[in-house]
């Protein structure tokens, strides 16, 4: 069985379908070896030890653990236990004992740490050429940079070797390298990840990202990290249940077309132009917004308190061992030794005036759309202006972390020049939700491929994330389909069809006899043993629910249903004692094409 592609849907979907964790692990190494980028990891785990784990987690349920089998990567300054932490700074290195809490939950849900990535060393930076290793390649166009600070976790999730990874994001670092390599990157809701184990950039305003293909993906990780945690005292509790299909006719904020800025860049202008036609073909309003006070307190992110706030982070390092550092992150740490607490004071407050400036125009829009960055650049132009570059590509980002706000950036496009193009979703805190479902919508109009793996989207069904929203989904294979017999009852108690699914292939169909009106049973047997047999996917209200089960006759029952995309659903079984005179139907792949045939 060949390795499948890495979206969380697809690897799943292998699992059920009888494929071995072992054959995923080998499939990361040999990628790995493909990529031939010794940029991107700063340490890779123990193949064999990421073996011994992944054979010591329980079966294959996602239910249960919702990332299981999935393998993942992590910053280089967040804590992994038994994996050094440096910051891409060799001679600050440690040996961490415990994982990161963030870490330690998406072990816990089944995810298997691959290596520590490379990084803008202290995370200072949007460009991801600021260390002393060798600097990771971009996975769309060698040429430009590969974004920061969080590069190696973003490429390595663009070209493949890993389901996700995590940054860290205080000006943009898990937006800006999300849309350099044509990836999904959110920045959740200041607090929503707890930092306890990571090394601090500003501690006020740092968050830890998710690098994924998807936007499904992405927020799966999230509801699964997304934890108050007390060992953190700016760790917050947010919404993890926002994530339904994007409502109609949403207000767009854009900015006023006179104040964009995309420093003479007219082909990612263009970019932006086409992402912003494609949201009024969904249906939704865009609204110009005047957007001079945004940049604004962009510009305050690079002056006296967030920068005196880095020097804090690592103070006692930097005096005593200013020599370990990359020249331009030492330039910008030993320009926070002149700064003085009046400098900080003066910051606060600018920033506190213009926070009541720009607050009436963000409550005035459901969700803000900026380019995730003004431009492109290449190695070469880094190489030419290392601080004025990496400044403007925090155009769009700089200011969201100040303002409180969560954003995601996700894949719009391709310029005409076929490097990527991307917007970044920005909301108030707390609505990550709304954000993730608007960029879900605008990557599945896109019709990109995932990263730079050439791998198409994976199909998704037309959801509402019932989990989310307190409803049940579940599976319907015979005679409650739409058209048939007994539909009746699913429509009577307000059931409403999201879409077409098919079951992974541990299940045969037999046609029952003796029914009225005939009805086929579904019963689960071996990984690979069966077939995958098509059914639909209803929703209906817990209590509707309750009263449609009460009413199964024997020998007729509802368990968990495992589909073929990795996910499962509530569904119709069969009791093993019934299909002893029945017919196995499960050549016709479902029970319509069976009625079709024998009719």
């Amino acid at each position: 069985m060949s390795s499948p592609a890495f979206d969380i849907s697809s690897l799943h979907a292998f699992y059920a379908s009888g494929g071995t964790i072992s054959a995923v692990i080998e499939a990361v190494f040999a990628r790995i070896a493909k990529v031939g980028d010794p940029g991107i990891f700063l340490h890779l785990a123990d193949k064999e030890s990421v073996l011994e784990q992944a054979i010591a987690l329980e079966t294959f349920d996602p239910t249960v653990r919702p990332l299981w089998g999935v393998p993942f990567a992590v910053k280089d300054n967040i804590d992994v236990a038994g994996m050094p932490t440096t910051a891409a700074c060799p001679d600050y290195a440690y040996m961490p004992e415990t994982d990161a809490t963030v870490v330690r939950l998406l072990k816990e849900a089944g995810a298997l740490v691959i290596g520590k990535t490379n990084l803008d060393q202290f995370a200072t930076g949007l460009v991801g050429v600021r260390t002393p290793h060798p600097v990771p390649r971009n996975a769309i166009d060698a040429d430009l940079v590969p974004g920061g600070s969080s590069s190696g976790s973003a490429v390595a999730t663009a070209q493949g070797i890993v389901s996700f990874a995590l940054g860290t994001d205080t000006a943009g670092s898990g937006r800006i390298p999300a849309g350099l390599n044509n990836i999904v990157g959110m920045k959740p809701s200041l607090g929503a990840l707890s930092t306890s184990g990571v090394i601090p950039a500003c501690r006020t305003l740092d968050c830890v990202s998710i690098f994924a293909l998807t936007v499904d993906d992405a927020w799966r990780v999230f509801k699964v990290a997304a934890r108050r945690d007390a060992a953190d005292a700016y760790s917050r509790a947010v919404p993890t249940d926002g994530f339904v299909r994007t409502p109609s006719g949403l207000t767009i904020g854009v900015p006023a077309k006179a104040e964009r800025l995309f420093f003479g860049d007219a082909v990612m202008e263009a970019a932006y132009d086409h992402a912003l036609r494609m949201l009024k073909e969904l249906g939704h309003r865009l609204v110009e917004v005047p957007f001079g006070d945004f940049y604004r307190v962009a510009e305050l992110l690079y002056e006296g308190a967030w920068v005196a706030e880095r020097y804090a982070a690592v103070k006692d390092f930097f005096d005593t061992s200013a020599a370990s550092f990359h020249p331009v992150t030492r330039k910008i740490y030993g320009g926070a030794k002149q700064l003085s607490a009046v400098d900080a004071f003066r910051c606060l407050y600018a920033l506190q005036d213009l926070k009541q400036k720009v607050a009436p125009l963000i409550a005035s829009v459901d969700v803000l759309c900026v380019p995730t960055a003004p431009t492109h650049y290449t190695r070469a132009d880094l190489e030419a202006e290392p601080i004025r570059e990496n400044s403007r590509l925090g155009t769009y980002t700089n200011f969201v972390n100040l303002l409180d706000l969560c954003g995601i950036a996700v894949p719009a496009g391709t310029r005409s020049d076929g490097r990527p193009a991307s917007v970044t979703l920005l909301a108030p805190w707390g609505r990550d939700g709304l954000t993730a479902s608007l960029a879900r919508e605008i990557h599945q109009s896109s019709g990109l491929a995932l990263g730079a793996t050439g791998w198409p989207q994976p199909a998704t069904k037309d959801t509402t994330f019932a989990d989310d929203l307190g409803l049940v989904d579940i599976a319907v294979v015979g005679a409650h389909l739409s058209g048939m017999p007994l539909n009746a009852q699913l429509l009577a108690l307000d059931g409403r069809l999201l879409g077409k699914a098919r079951t992974s292939d541990c299940y045969r169909l037999y046609a029952l006899p003796g029914q009225i009106p005939a009805k086929p049973g579904l019963i689960r047997v071996a990984q690979g043993t069966g077939g995958q047999i098509d059914v639909e996917i209803w929703q209906m209200a817990p209590a509707a629910f309750g009263q449609f089960v009460a009413a199964i006759p024997s020998p007729l029952s509802i368990g968990t249903l495992f589909l073929s995309d990795g996910t499962s659903a509530k569904g119709f079984l069969v009791e093993a004692t019934a299909i002893a005179d029945a017919t196995d139907i499960t050549h016709y792949g479902g029970w319509r094409d069976y009625v079709a045939a024998t009719t």
